[in-house]
């Protein structure tokens, strides 16, 4: 909704589809600091002022370039706490629900200091809770290991199975919350795109269709376009009949670890297709097989970038 990397979001359309989300049961809104450089988070603002309805707001900061300091090294006390203020104000609030570090260099997370600085943060109340967002499996390990992190987003869908193995165990022990972003890998599981589909000059599965602009693991789950459309058609044969989409975000959902699911939505239409999916019966263990099957011979020996 900040008009940044999807095309352009007018303000009616970004509250359709807020009101949309909400009126169907949803509660929880991921944005970032760095969303249009602010649009997103004041647009999110402007809408709790007009519901009655109870919004778990997460937010996320790290990687703005405000001129002081920049990325990366804007993991001082001083920065985060700036950061996190400019956000309350964006979003017109006291205290941030969750507050996560967004995809911030993995040297920072080792190192620790950035969670110090957030329990400082917590504990002058600015933030209830807070956590972090990462691109590997490493990263999740080594917040895994800090006290008091709530909570972990990351890239988990179909087209990117295997780290169910690697951290979920330890994150459920740990009841740390677990944030499935992507899930549909940028559009592909809705089933809709083909060979042939252009994206806008803005949105960034036309300007970082190869990894130009961030990490092209975060791109189509890393799967090159003309495969992912390829296999799309392999995997709807193997879901049960309905939305490709509801039923992806099933297949999510059907691990106990997960927390939540945050898909994108450019659409009002989208977003009642993707809540429908927490009524979907879980998935049969053969179909489960299937893709598990699929995703480890033709779908893994694809992926680029960093996971």
């Amino acid at each position: 909704m900040g008009n940044a990397g999807w095309g352009n979001v007018n303000e009616n359309q970004a509250f359709g589809i807020m009101e949309t989300y909400i009126g169907a049961g949803g509660n929880f809104i991921d944005t970032a600091d760095v969303y249009g450089m602010g649009v997103s988070e004041k647009l999110i603002g402007e809408f709790l002022k007009h519901t009655a309805n109870k919004v778990y707001v997460g937010t996320k900061l790290g990687r703005r370039d405000d001129g002081l300091n920049g990325w990366p090294q804007n993991f001082t006390y001083d920065s985060i706490r700036r950061h996190v203020e400019d956000s309350l104000n964006r979003l017109g609030l006291e205290q941030l629900f969750l507050e996560q570090l967004h995809c911030v260099p993995t040297e920072q997370l080792r190192r620790g200091e950035v969670f110090e600085h957030l329990r400082k943060i917590q504990e002058e109340g600015l933030i209830k809770h807070f956590g972090v967002s990462v691109e590997t499996t490493e990263e999740a390990l080594i917040c895994l290991e800090q006290h008091n992190v709530a909570s972990l987003q990351f890239v988990f869908n179909i087209f990117r199975q295997h780290i169910a193995d690697e951290f979920f165990n330890k994150a459920a022990e740990n009841n740390v919350a677990l944030i499935a972003r992507a899930p549909l890998a940028g559009g592909l599981l809705r089933g809709r795109l083909s060979a042939s589909t252009n994206f806008c000059v803005n949105e960034h599965r036309n300007f970082n269709a190869n990894g130009n602009a961030f990490n092209i693991g975060e791109q189509f789950s890393g799967i090159p376009f003309e495969e992912g459309v390829l296999l799309v058609d392999e995997i709807e044969q193997i879901l049960p009949h309905g939305s490709m989409a509801a039923q992806s975000i099933r297949w999510i959902l059907d691990h106990a670890a997960i927390t939540t699911v945050i898909p994108e939505a450019t659409k009002a239409e989208q977003i009642k297709v993707d809540v429908s999916a927490s009524a979907l019966p879980i998935l049969k263990p053969s179909v489960r097989d299937s893709l598990r099957l699929l995703y480890d011979s033709q779908v893994k020996p694809l992926i680029r970038g960093t996971y």
